[in-house]
């Protein structure tokens, strides 16, 4: 364990750290980035339109950056070159055709050509539709089938992509009956400037998909006037401040990446800085360092398994100090997943030499439907937690002479500006302070609906507010997240969390975040039980055979009975586009005899 500096405990305290790192690498060339700050005065997303939010920033000098995997800022791209392309932009799709509310797919690549297109799009009062780039696993085939499914749900006129895309995200698009089109080739077309139409407030800005199944995909439609009232309704939650800058390496095709750290520093003006996400992945401490190198960076995001991924790569032989400076980063947000405290512990145990300060996490709850943010923890807070009995999470009553467990639930803030946070039953009457259930929230930044979907619209929505689909409670006006309300194991008429029960395997040595996912199966006799898959690395069958028995007394601690557990290959559990664990998929895989289990002899 490091040790800790004094005053930097937050509420869970573990965390083993390991692989060591060589020193920092230093940005090369003088290209300069764009400034933190300039005479232009700060306007919080106070715009009518997303258009109009883009001249204004345009005025000044700050503006995005791009960093290769290693870093070194490879383009400043000021505000005001941005508009300038998306202007251009705007005039060719206008010359191919392109009209008012049609919908125009884009593959969310990190950099320059998808901004001005975004953007571009928005000129031209089409409506963009950021889609995700290829995952790690499921291949070329399976990549193809997810945009087929989502472009058939947009139904776009166009799709553009970059050139080593073009193989797969042309054949969509040929299957889609869409344009599919190379945006370098398109970029480089003639096109006279024309008479741009003119966007309102209550106009549809763009279509958000949402990162989990893609099989039945849900296209948020969010209206100017909803994106720009979230953006200013955050950055009056994190207390924004004239000199803050921001760093980045979440995807542009999720809510946190494309409207947290794309669009609001765009109608909120902060220079920021970008990783590729693919980039992130494969050298992880690549974020620190330019959080280090950037001396005016104070603001970045991520979700837990961020933070996790960075605190195992550091040795605890190694003095973080000697590699970085994170004593400037004032708001280390967290969202997008479940936030565990334990690992944020393990960061803070593994970088407080560095200077990162605890009070610097700054927990929040959000989904695509709500634009973005719904709670944001009041900065210098930190992480707080409630421990809440296992019993109270699952809705049943205590059984005698069973040893109570609990589960400590992170504080996610307070509700953002202008935004309504209820607790209800499951019929919709609403539940007192500290009481369990669904979470609904009302405000101006809510979805429109989904396209052209009006069912799923209205099973989540109802006068004026919307059933997240998440399960929490609030205590003192914060808001606490137990879990989704679609990933509860009911057996026997017991309730179980998933995270329970793959947190339990965590704690067994050799396993880690991610490696496992449990939900509930019907088994050959009938009956619904618990399955549990498990990433095992280990090739040895007795060990493999140790490991399942011990897995198994372990969860049957948790649920109080015997499960199915199945131990997997590495990287075999599947993903959502922005990284979280699928179950839903993982469940459907598995039962289709696609990820097939070890044979593991009883």
């Amino acid at each position: 364990m490091a040790q800790r500096n004094e005053g930097q405990e937050i509420i869970v305290m573990t965390g083993e750290i390991a692989e060591p790192m060589n020193k920092r690498q230093t940005a090369a060339g003088d290209m300069q980035p764009t400034p933190t700050g300039d005479a232009l005065p700060r306007r919080f997303a106070d715009f009518a339109t997303l258009g109009e939010a883009l001249d204004y920033a345009a005025t000044g000098e700050r503006g995005l950056n791009f960093h290769d995997a290693r870093g070194t800022l490879t383009r400043p791209y000021p505000f005001r070159e941005l508009r300038d392309d998306a202007l251009a932009q705007a005039y060719r799709l206008i010359a191919a055709g392109v009209k008012p509310g049609e919908r125009i797919a884009l593959i969310a690549e990190t950099g320059p050509d998808f901004a001005s297109l975004f953007f571009g799009v928005v000129y031209a009062g089409a409506w963009p539709v950021p889609l995700p780039l290829p995952t790690s696993f499921g291949g070329a085939q399976s990549y193809i089938d997810q945009l087929r499914v989502q472009l058939g749900s947009c139904d776009p006129k166009m799709l553009f992509y970059p050139t080593e895309l073009a193989a797969m995200a042309g054949e969509a698009a040929t299957q889609c009956d869409v344009t599919g089109m190379d945006w370098q080739e398109f970029s480089g077309r003639e096109a006279a400037p024309c008479d741009l139409p003119q966007a309102k407030t209550d106009d549809t800005a763009y279509l958000q998909y949402s990162s989990g199944s893609t099989r039945f995909p849900h296209g948020v439609a969010i209206t100017h006037g909803a994106l720009l009232n979230n953006l200013a309704a955050h950055s009056h939650g994190m207390a924004l401040e004239p000199t803050d800058r921001c760093v980045s390496w979440l995807p542009w095709y999720h809510d946190m990446g494309l409207v947290g750290c794309f669009l609001s520093p765009i109608a909120n003006q902060v220079s920021t800085d970008y990783l590729k996400t693919e980039d992130f992945a494969r050298r992880p401490l690549a974020w620190l360092d330019l959080i280090s190198r950037n001396s005016g960076t104070t603001l970045s995001y991520s979700p837990t398994f961020g933070y996790d991924i960075c605190a195992r790569r550091m040795s605890s032989q190694t003095r973080a100090s000697d590699r970085f400076d994170l004593s400037r980063w004032r708001v280390a947000g967290n969202g997008a997943d479940m936030i565990r405290p334990d690992v944020m512990q393990s960061f803070v145990d593994a970088f407080a030499d560095a200077g990162f300060k605890a009070s610097a996490f700054l927990p929040s709850y959000g989904l695509a439907e709500a634009t973005l943010a719904v709670s944001i923890m009041p900065p210098g807070e930190g992480i707080q937690v409630e421990l809440v009995e296992e019993t109270q999470l699952s809705g049943q009553s205590g059984e005698a002479n069973r040893p109570q467990r609990f589960r400590a639930i992170v504080n996610c803030g307070k509700p953002v500006r202008d935004m309504t946070v209820v607790i209800r039953e499951e019929d919709g009457t609403p539940l007192p302070e500290k009481a369990i259930g669904k979470v609904w929230c009302k405000g101006p930044s809510l979805m429109t609906g989904y396209f052209r979907d009006p069912e799923s619209t209205a099973a989540c929505m109802a006068d004026g507010w919307l059933d997240t689909g998440d399960m929490g409670y609030m205590s003192e006006g914060y808001v606490y997240i137990v879990g989704r309300a679609k990933d509860m194991i009911i057996v026997n008429g017991r309730n179980h969390w998933p995270q329970d029960i793959e947190w339990a395997v965590e704690q067994l040595p050799g396993f880690k975040a991610g490696d496992i996912a449990a939900f509930a199966i019907t088994t050959p006799g009938g009956e619904e039980t618990p399955a549990v898959l498990v990433q095992c690395r280990t090739s040895d069958e007795s060990e493999r055979l140790r490991l399942r028995g011990e897995i198994s007394e372990r969860v049957r601690s948790v649920t109080g009975m015997n499960c199915v557990i199945e131990l997997i290959p590495p990287r075999t559990l599947p993903r959502t586009s922005s990284g979280k664990l699928s179950r839903a998929k993982a469940r459907n895989l598995y039962l289709n005899g696609e990820i097939k289990p070890y044979d593991v002899a009883a």
